[in-house]
């Protein structure tokens, strides 16, 4: 109902009605939705996105019975950025001069909740695991993490991620071998290649290529519009989240 609601509010105006009303200082608005999370992007003023805050949370609570959640609830600049699905989505200067882009990283949120998981796992509790038991553990949290973030500008992420999970598996194995060196127990632990002994590898997230998303323009289909007349929409100044 959120989503007709929305849809029958910028089907009711034409490309050229929304281009004067904008310049006529109203706002023009339109939602993205997943699941119970979605996004308002507004192209107007802090205050007109105020106003549809305040119309969307009316309309939840008359139709729906439902209420926004005030700790997830908040009205920020595209070029501030914002949360949604695990991704900090911000407009940054592009190559040419004067041009903005949206870009897409992995969310502090994200990286900091994966970064939980590997150090849970690589913590004292769980010395008592064979360094091949360890990396089984680790490589299916690393593939779904990394695949979900791969179309995100996440390289220097995906690095920085390596980094902390090499460190995390060294420190593991120090403290399940105390009493060795460092050269014991790469010859005792690790394989060929920093495999374990029993040849599995560890999924490295720098290894994972970062395929960044094509920009498409007008060519986005939208389930909302008829067959071959899907249009993006147009570049928003506050975003209401």
């Amino acid at each position: 109902m959120l989503d007709r609601h929305f849809e029958a509010a910028w089907a009711a105006r034409t490309h050229d009605q929304r281009w004067r009303d904008r310049a006529q200082g109203r706002p023009s608005y339109r939602m993205i939705r997943f699941a119970d999370d979605f996004v308002i992007l507004v192209r107007g003023t802090e205050t007109q996105a105020h106003a549809i805050k305040e119309q969307t949370t009316e309309f939840m609570a008359e139709h729906l019975r439902l209420t926004l959640s005030p700790e997830k609830t908040a009205i920020t600049h595209v070029d501030d950025g914002f949360d949604l699905l695990g991704f900090r989505i911000v407009r940054k200067p592009w190559r040419t001069a004067g041009k903005h882009v949206a870009y897409t990283f992995p969310s502090e949120r994200a990286l900091r909740e994966v970064m939980h998981r590997i150090k849970t796992l690589t913590s004292r509790s769980t010395t008592n695991l064979s360094l091949d038991e360890l990396i089984h553990a680790l490589n299916p949290i690393l593939r779904g993490w990394t695949n979900y973030h791969r179309h995100n500008a996440a390289k220097r992420c995906f690095a920085y991620l390596s980094y902390y999970l090499w460190w995390r598996v060294i420190r593991w194995l120090r403290k399940k071998h105390p009493r060795l060196t460092w050269k014991q127990i790469r010859r005792r632990c690790w394989g060929r290649n920093w495999t374990s002994r029993e040849g599995t590898r560890l999924a490295w997230p720098s290894e994972v290529p970062v395929t960044r998303y094509r920009y498409r323009g007008h060519n986005i289909p939208s389930p909302w519009a008829n067959t071959g007349t899907g249009r993006a929409t147009t570049r928003p100044g506050t975003a209401s989240a």
